[in-house]
């Protein structure tokens, strides 16, 4: 079974930048669809954005052309790059792994952005 281990959340200014890293372990990297999900305080767990074996992705439109996902499949290691970030991407970010019915989850990173 796959565990997921997210990195790199932190306090960073409204128009700043910020990369978050989750590292894969105990399984296949490479077979699992990857995705970043976040939840803000008071609010439900919501998609930010996944990447596919293939590497195919797809975005949230709240952060289209703001944030990048990618993966490198040799450091078993999926990326969120966040750029122009705002108040509200103030939230817990989490990483998921997918594969059939196996999911695995992180154990999230704060992100928090303010002046």
């Amino acid at each position: 079974q796959v565990q997921v281990a997210e990195s790199g959340g932190g306090l960073v200014q409204p128009g700043g930048s910020l990369r978050l890293s989750c590292a894969a372990s105990g399984s296949i990297f490479s077979i699992y669809d990857m995705g970043w999900y976040r939840q803000a305080p008071g609010k439900d767990r919501e998609l930010v954005a996944t990447i596919t074996t293939g590497g195919r992705t797809n975005y949230a439109d709240s952060v289209k052309g703001r944030f990048t996902i990618s993966r490198d499949n040799a450091k078993n290691t999926v990326y969120l790059q966040m750029n122009s970030l705002k108040r509200e991407d103030t939230a817990v970010y989490y990483c998921n792994a997918k594969w059939g019915v196996i999911t695995a989850w992180g154990q999230g990173t704060q992100v928090s952005v303010s002046s």
